[in-house]
Parts: structure tokens; sequence; C-alpha cells
């Protein structure tokens, strides 16, 4: 079996993807542009990536492919009904990041709730210093406990991010789907959760309804000053509208760790803004990466590499 790795910077050098246990040749890239992808995957029987485009045109190429192991859980990138079609395989890996991404909107949420960004930044300078009291008042703090938090979303993330919340006290509701005529048992009304909540965090998948689900109408429905965390997929919130609504006033702040396109331009306007606003923070897609985490997550990929040749063998 031929193996090819195209986007192995996708993984912490330090955590490898541990080689399987049955007879193969290794090949690894740091990353591959769509142009170089057939000719890298040309004699791979197993094509391992984060996320590299394989679509009709790209699979349709690759005759000699079997499996395509992803090492996410999100599997956008390749076109699955063509897998399928062409009898490839697609596995990718979940439940790895059920600790991390919790935890790291948690930070999220004290960041923006105590400003942390904005007193953060203060200190490149001398401003503290050149105070006149021993401390100064220039960004709003609130309390987390007693704050209502919006979930979209009650998979293991967003169920755990609300075990989380609770146990700090926080009020918590999970959104029913937007346009749902009918309301399921321990959710609210889409638009109610858009009113209520205090801070709203998206753990939903990425779909055709889903995307651009926050957009300038769902913000203009948010509380005033409330907060918008995205650690679900960058094309659920329509950019250009959040930053008009962080512009206005409308939202207190925002939080994210992904974005329509990754890595963004250097001038996207949200980056940009960023620069001089201490109530926007954007981390770079990270909230997964705990080593914990990107130890399952390997240790899933070789598994599901071992599972599928196993069942070769089988046949």
């Amino acid at each position: 079996m031929q193996i090819v790795f195209l986007d192995s910077t996708a993984i912490p050098k330090h955590i490898p993807i541990p080689r399987p246990n049955f007879e193969h040749e290794w090949v690894e890239y740091p990353h591959t542009s769509a142009t170089q992808t057939i000719e890298r995957a040309k004699d791979a029987d197993i094509v391992i990536t984060s996320k590299v485009i394989f679509d009709r045109k790209t699979l349709e190429q690759l005759p000699k492919l079997k499996l395509i192991a992803i090492t996410a859980t999100g599997t956008n990138n390749v076109d699955l009904i063509v897998a399928k079609e062409l009898g490839v395989e697609v596995k990718n890996v979940t439940g790895y990041s059920s600790v991390t991404v919790p935890e790291h909107v948690m930070g999220l949420i004290f960041s923006l709730k105590h400003s942390l960004a904005g007193w953060l930044r203060d200190q490149t300078s001398a401003k503290w210093g050149e105070s006149q009291q021993f401390c100064y008042f220039d960004y709003p703090i609130t309390d987390v406990r007693g704050s209502t938090l919006g979930i979209v979303g009650k998979g293991c993330l967003g169920s755990e991010v609300g075990r989380l919340a609770q146990a700090l006290g926080m009020n918590v509701l999970y959104a029913e789907h937007k346009d749902a005529t009918t309301c399921r048992e321990g959710y609210t009304p889409f638009n109610e959760v858009l009113k209520q909540a205090d801070i709203l965090t998206l753990h939903c998948p990425l779909t055709q309804t889903t995307e651009n689900l926050i957009n300038a109408e769902t913000l203009s429905q948010m509380k005033k000053g409330a907060f918008l965390i995205n650690t679900g997929r960058g094309p659920l919130v329509d950019e250009s509208a959040l930053l008009n609504a962080l512009t206005s006033g409308h939202l207190g702040g925002a939080a994210l760790d992904v974005m329509i396109k990754e890595p963004p331009e250097k001038d996207n306007p949200l980056i940009l803004a960023a620069k001089n606003m201490p109530n926007l923070i954007i981390t770079p897609h990270i909230a997964w990466a705990s080593d914990s985490a990107v130890t399952t997550l390997v240790k899933k990929v070789t598994q599901n590499m071992e599972d599928f040749v196993a069942q070769l063998n089988q046949k």
C-alpha cells in the first residue's frame, strides 16, 4: 500500500501520525496545492489529508485511490457522492476534540465578558504606568455567572459547552433549527434564543441550510451588546455583516476561531479590524488542537487505515 500524506503541517510536528501495522510505503508533503494534488496522489492507495480538495475532476483522475483518511471531522473538502460512485472510501475522525473545543469556548467567554484582550493590549504600551490611579476602567467587565448562553448545535461539543456553562451558573438555551415549525423538548425557538442570549456560540455543522446562518438579519435580532462566538465553521457567519454589527456597536464583541477562507487574506476586513478592536478576538483555528486531542486524533487516523485494510483483506 502506498500512503501519501498531502498536508502534514495540519498536524503538530511533535505528535506524528503512528505508522500503520500493514506493509506500506509512506510519502509525506508539508502542504499540497490544487495544482499538485493529482501528481502527488496518482500512485496512492491511501491519501491522508485535512483540507486538500477532492472534487469530481480530481477523483476521476485517481483510479488507484481506495481510501481518503481525513485528519479532521469535517468532510467538506471531499465530494462524497463522487467518491462513493468511484468506490473510494472516506473516513473522518470524530470525538477527539470533545474536551479542548468546549474549554476554548469557555476561555473566549471569559475573555469577552472581562475584556481581557483590551487589558492585555494595553500592557504593550505605558498606559497603566501613566495612570494617575492604581487601576483604570476603559473596558467593560461583566459577570459570566447569571448570563444567558445560546448554543446552536447540541452534539457532543454543544452539549459539553452547555454542561460547563451550567456549572458556572449560566442559563443555557439550545436553539431549535432556524426554520423549524415545531420545537423539540429541551430546545428553544431559534429566534427566541437570538433575542435572549447574552452570548451566542455556534456548534452546528456547515450545510446548505446553515451557511450564512448568522447574517445581517439574524444579527439584528440579537440582544444589543451580546457576544458571538464561532468555533464551528467560518461560513456559518457572514463576515461583512458581523463587522458591521461590531462597528455599529450593536454587538458587544465577537470571538472567532474559524473564518470563511483559511488562512485569511492579510487584508481581510475582520483581521484588519481586530488590530484596533479589543472586543474582537481571532484565534487561528486551534480550538481543537490540545496535545491530548491531537494524540487521540492521530491514533484514530491510523486505526481508520488499519480497519480499512483489514476489511480489504477479508474480501
